[in-house]
């Protein structure tokens, strides 16, 4: 069996529960798994591949030993995606300095535009086996 890569986002964060919501519509084959950038899984995660355990104003996405942030870990989760959503790793020809300082300014901005929970939401049934516990 292929081991998931993990992504690790800020479960009170509205912009990225709808984003976990969207990967998990359009990864049919399951290759991602999910943990909340709080929660004592992601911090473990966080520690092991190097990164400071209180991250939050970022994504990480985990393959094995090797951990991929902001604009970097957006466009190898797009490319694991199905549809036409791979396309968008053209984006790669950007200067990476140039689309991490946009994922920046979203980040710093996603509370004040999207909101955030007071708790990270609850996975259905379904989805609870695709997040790390």
């Amino acid at each position: 069996m292929v081991e998931r890569s993990t992504i690790l986002f800020d479960g009170v964060c509205n912009l990225c529960n709808r984003s976990v919501r969207f990967v998990l519509a359009r990864d049919p084959g399951e290759r991602f798994a999910f943990a909340p950038l709080q929660s004592a899984q992601g911090r473990e995660l966080l520690t092991r591949v190097g990164l400071p355990a209180d991250a939050r104003a970022t994504i990480v996405l985990v393959e094995g030993e090797r951990s991929f942030e902001k604009s970097d870990a957006v466009l190898r989760i797009l490319a694991g995606l199905s549809g036409l959503w791979p396309m968008l790793t053209l984006l790669r020809v950007v200067p990476r300095k140039l689309r991490d300082a946009v994922y920046d300014w979203i980040a710093a901005n996603r509370y004040r535009w999207f909101g955030q929970r007071a708790e990270c939401p609850v996975p259905t049934p379904e989805q609870r086996r695709r997040f790390l516990a």
